[in-house]
C-alpha cells in the first residue's frame, strides 16, 4: 500500500444536475493521454461511490501531489451558466463525508484538502479543507 498523507477533493467541472459517471471521466482522461481515470473515487449525483484508479497506484489528479494522495471527485461543480458553484446534492455530501471518514480510519495521518489548495483553480467549488478540518 502507498503511504497516503493527503485526501484531495475535486469536482468534475460539469454543470449542476448533469449526470456523468466514472467511465465518462475515464474516457475524458484517456483522451488527454492519461493511462486511466485520474481519480481514485467518483461520487455520482445520487451519492453512489464509484471506484476509479486502483488505490495502489498514484493518481493523476493534482500535479506534484499524486504520489502520496487519494483523489476524490464529485460530479458537478458548475452552475447552469458554467460558473463555479457548490452543486453537491445531499446524497453527495453524505457519501463524501462517509468516504472521507473511512479513508481517515485507514490513513489516519492524511489531511483533507481542496484541489485549489495546490492549484489556481476553483475546484472543487467549495472549501473542502475547512469543511473537513475535523476529519
Amino acid at each position: 500500500m502507498r503511504d497516503i498523507n493527503k485526501i484531495i477533493v475535486h469536482c468534475s467541472a460539469t454543470k449542476e444536475n448533469q449526470a456523468f459517471f466514472a467511465d465518462d471521466i475515464r474516457r475524458w482522461h484517456k483522451a488527454r493521454g492519461f493511462s486511466d481515470i485520474g481519480y481514485h473515487f467518483v461520487i455520482n449525483l445520487d451519492g453512489v461511490i464509484e471506484y476509479g484508479r486502483d488505490l495502489n497506484l498514484a493518481g493523476a489528479h493534482c500535479k506534484g501531489h499524486n504520489e502520496g494522495s487519494i483523489g476524490i471527485c464529485y460530479i458537478g461543480g458548475l452552475d447552469k451558466d458554467g460558473e463555479p458553484m457548490d452543486t453537491r446534492t445531499d446524497e453527495q455530501v453524505d457519501s463524501l463525508t462517509m468516504l472521507i471518514c473511512t479513508l481517515k480510519r485507514l490513513h489516519c495521518n492524511a489531511a483533507v484538502h481542496s484541489h485549489n489548495d495546490f492549484s489556481n483553480k476553483a475546484c472543487p467549488s467549495f472549501d473542502a479543507t475547512a469543511e473537513y478540518r475535523w476529519a
